[in-house]
């Protein structure tokens, strides 16, 4: 198969994204023959169809499909090559999907998304807050901030940074539970359980906290949530040190304890990484995230 002509590729990505020939020779600037001319020596030059003409339309075919998704990034990044140049960066437009854990969102992420909106005022973002590891490789999201690196092949990630958590709990609290001087203290003090509590257990036990899965009396499978009971003095419980640090009212707790150590990943899928618009992000997110 002889090397592919970019300007076909462009006239069958514009054909296949808006349609019909004549809707994508108007945004190409091109007249319709000419569209059709191009696509059908990408055909002969790639040996298959592309797209199935019914009548006067034209129908992707299974191929043409695949090969519309496959080309779909390669399109993005040759648009906006003439905006980064430029320096043109406000002029990026698009969609770009973060997922983080609902902590990250909820404290962390919301200053990042500020400065996004203000160098790239076009781009969507759109924010998925879970603290489940979410599927890149079915864009359940186009960067995922990780604490475990990709583990999965087509995926690239940046080790950023680690961070760290500590044990903390509201003046409130500590003002009618007093400080405990031990860790091993802290297992009659209230301590709030993530909703797998068998596995928080194991692992207070093994810093030298000694609680069962019976010990717990509150339990969510939301960290914003523990945080906020901990914030009304409800109990005590591990918290990120950079989020705590931007919530007035709470201690940490046994301040000379070694600390949870809590990597930073920035992960994304290979096929998006000459997509500008990702890169944008990525960039703004990897600077802000490596001074947290």
């Amino acid at each position: 198969m002889r090397e592919v002509d970019w300007n076909q590729l462009r006239a069958f990505h514009a054909t296949a994204t808006t349609g019909s020939l004549s809707a994508a020779a108007r945004q190409l600037g091109l007249t319709q023959p000419t569209m059709s001319r191009q696509i059908a020596a990408l055909e002969a030059g790639l040996g298959v169809d592309l797209f199935d003409r019914v009548g006067r339309k034209l129908v992707l075919t299974l191929i043409g499909a695949e090969l519309r998704d496959r080309i779909a990034m390669m399109a993005d990044a040759a648009e906006s090559v003439p905006l980064v140049v430029n320096g043109r960066v406000d002029e990026i437009r698009g969609r770009v999907c973060i997922s983080a854990t609902d902590t990250y969102a909820a404290y962390i992420l919301p200053e990042m998304v500020q400065r996004i909106r203000a160098e790239a005022p076009e781009i969507t973002i759109v924010i998925a807050a879970s603290n489940e590891v979410s599927d890149l490789h079915r864009r359940e999201a186009d960067i995922a901030i990780r604490h475990l690196p990709p583990a999965r092949p087509g995926l690239v990630g940046d080790h950023l940074c680690d961070t760290q958590a500590y044990f903390y709990a509201a003046e409130a609290w500590i003002a009618h539970n007093g400080h405990p001087s031990s860790p091993a203290d802290l297992a009659g003090m209230g301590m709030i359980a993530m909703d797998d509590a068998a596995r928080f257990a194991s692992y207070l036990q093994d810093i030298g906290i000694p609680m069962e899965v019976a010990d717990f009396r509150l339990v969510s499978d939301s960290s914003v949530v523990i945080w906020e009971m901990v914030r009304r003095a409800m109990g005590v419980a591990p918290m990120l040190r950079e989020v705590a640090e931007r919530t007035p009212g709470v201690v940490r707790l046994l301040p000379g304890m070694p600390p949870i150590v809590v990597p930073i990943w920035l992960v994304t899928h290979e096929d998006l990484q000459l997509s500008p618009r990702i890169r944008v992000v990525q960039r703004i997110l990897a600077e802000g995230l490596s001074g947290v």
